[in-house]
């Protein structure tokens, strides 16, 4: 950081630590423990698509590896795009499969990343339901490096159990880094797997 950075209370942007995904599995055991929590299996990353050979080719290098899982009985990745636009790839595996889930989400991050398409990397969330219903997701914003808790209302719309979203940060300040600025949590309304 330089002079005129300092001077003009401009930081230098966090570099994304993709190894961060790994404190997932032990953050479930917390979730669990202190509120219920199960995880669903399902994750899933969103990037901002890109036209031209070169993206669509890593996006089929991701999707190919991690359809080889079909091999063993698994289900393929699905692609899908929402209403803003943006790309999600959504990668399923057994409840009880967390860390493989995360080992797939850390692929498709780290492969777009190594094929210089870490600007269009958002965010990778991995969901989990508590035995009334209620949908949550630990969200990895990439750009950060630090995570956040997001649960809509089920049912409720476009609505956020706000209380239940500060309830699990003040849990998970342990086992993730979290973001400590809230106007950072965005809602991630109809991502794929919540």
């Amino acid at each position: 950081m330089g002079f005129l950075d300092a001077l003009f209370g401009r930081t230098k942007p966090v570099r994304p630590d993709l190894d961060q995904l790994f404190g997932v599995p032990s953050a479930a055991v917390t979730l669990e423990a202190a509120a219920g929590f199960l995880p669903t299996g399902l994750g899933s990353v969103c990037f901002a698509a890109v036209e031209g050979g070169a993206f669509a080719e890593v996006q089929d290098q991701v999707r190919r590896l991690l359809d080889a899982d079909t091999a063993r009985g698994g289900v393929p990745v699905e692609a899908s795009r929402d209403g803003y636009g943006y790309s999600w790839l959504l990668a399923r595996h057994a409840p009880g499969e967390l860390a493989e889930l995360v080992n797939d989400l850390h692929a498709v991050n780290s492969e777009l990343e190594a094929n210089g398409f870490g600007p269009q990397l958002l965010c990778s969330l991995v969901t989990f339901r508590d035995a009334q219903g209620q949908p949550l997701a630990l969200v990895y914003l990439y750009k950060r490096g630090t995570f956040y808790p997001f649960a809509p209302v089920p049912g409720g719309g476009e609505r956020r159990n706000s209380p239940l979203e500060l309830q699990v940060k003040a849990m998970l300040g342990n086992d993730l880094r979290l973001e400590p600025d809230l106007s950072r949590w965005f809602p991630v309304w109809g991502a794929p797997g919540l």
